[in-house]
């Protein structure tokens, strides 16, 4: 049942690879995301993505999500954060942790449902579309809950790609520090590699080993919502609000935030050939749009509007916090 859906995602991983070689600027994930978010507001294309292909497409934004990010640990090395000083790793933290306390209370201000403050949060702190599908998985957040999340991240990733060159200059920023800066607000990996190469390969360099530090969090981050929830759960079972066979008790540490610490241990500590790493970083790429384009698909502009542009409101606020939160680290830095 989920060959279908399945087979369709990596159809659209591949039509965004071959939009980012027509237009390297785009990122390939971004590209996915947008492609899903496309194919969704197609009403011939709803059927579909609601019937013969949602298993597929379901699979494909939860597992393939995990194993992506599993891999995602292969990117990071703790020697190179470690290169960083401690200086800018401790505000790359401290720009995580507020973006994410700043933008979860900017969410229940505006009264948004469900556990879209939590998702919005994850996302617009630690890095985008990716972070929301994982912590979704964690807090098995509904299909609707997730979409506006995923939609108003990849609206102020792109933003942030037009954006933030025009201030580059007027900011007084040398081009490490763009780079840096870059690399401390903007949400998804590709999304700092567009932004931030226009400042030269120093620059660019900075931005990945920053914006991979902020990656490191999401462990952290989720292992505690994780913790979280256990415990909801077993406060319920107590009260007899729920029962193990109604809900599945989420685990204290969820599988793939070990399988992720694991590979950036394997990174950091063992010598891995190039090869291995150059293959481990093509299947990470193309399983993470497949998911994301799972992602997507469930994405409802007309449910965004219907918000009254609450869920916007609190997209744009937090992309200005952590833009704001970054430039002042650069500055400490």
């Amino acid at each position: 049942m989920w060959l279908p859906g399945f087979g369709v995602a990596a159809v659209a991983a591949l039509l965004a690879w071959g939009i980012h070689l027509l237009f390297p600027a785009v990122p390939l994930l971004t590209a996915a995301v947008a492609l899903g978010i496309i194919v969704a507001q197609i009403p011939a294309a709803r059927p579909a993505l609601s019937g013969v292909l949602a298993p597929g497409l379901s699979l494909a934004s939860k597992r393939l999500m995990r194993i992506g990010i599993v891999l995602l640990g292969l990117k990071l090395s703790i020697f190179d954060i470690a290169g960083l000083g401690w200086v800018a790793i401790a505000t790359t933290i401290a720009v995580v942790l507020l973006t994410f306390a700043g933008t979860y209370w900017l969410g229940r201000w505006f009264k948004l449902p469900g556990h879209q403050p939590l998702l919005i949060a994850t996302g617009f702190s630690i890095c985008g579309a990716s972070a929301i599908g994982a912590m979704s998985g964690v807090v098995k957040a509904k299909d609707e809950e997730t979409a506006t999340p995923v939609a108003l991240v990849t609206l102020c990733g792109t933003l942030a790609i037009g954006v933030l060159p025009l201030l580059w200059h007027p900011l007084g920023l040398s081009s490490l520090q763009y780079g840096h800066w870059v690399g401390a607000s903007v949400h998804d990996v590709g999304q700092v590699v567009a932004t931030a190469q226009i400042a030269g390969s120093a620059a660019l360099a900075v931005a990945i080993v920053v914006k991979l530090t902020r990656v490191l969090m999401l462990a952290p981050i989720v292992a505690v919502a994780s913790i979280v929830e256990h415990r909801k759960h077993t406060a319920a079972l107590a009260d007899g609000t729920a029962t193990d066979t109604a809900s599945k008790r989420p685990p204290i540490v969820p599988l793939f935030v070990a399988g992720f610490i694991a590979a950036v241990l394997i990174r950091s500590f063992i010598p891995l050939p190039e090869a291995v790493l150059d293959a481990a970083d093509t299947a990470q790429t193309a399983l993470l749009a497949m998911a994301l384009f799972g992602l997507g698909s469930a994405v409802r502009l007309g449910a965004l509007v219907k918000t009254g542009g609450r869920a916007l409101g609190v997209g744009l606020l937090s992309w200005l916090l952590v833009a704001a939160l970054a430039f002042g680290a650069v500055q400490l830095g």
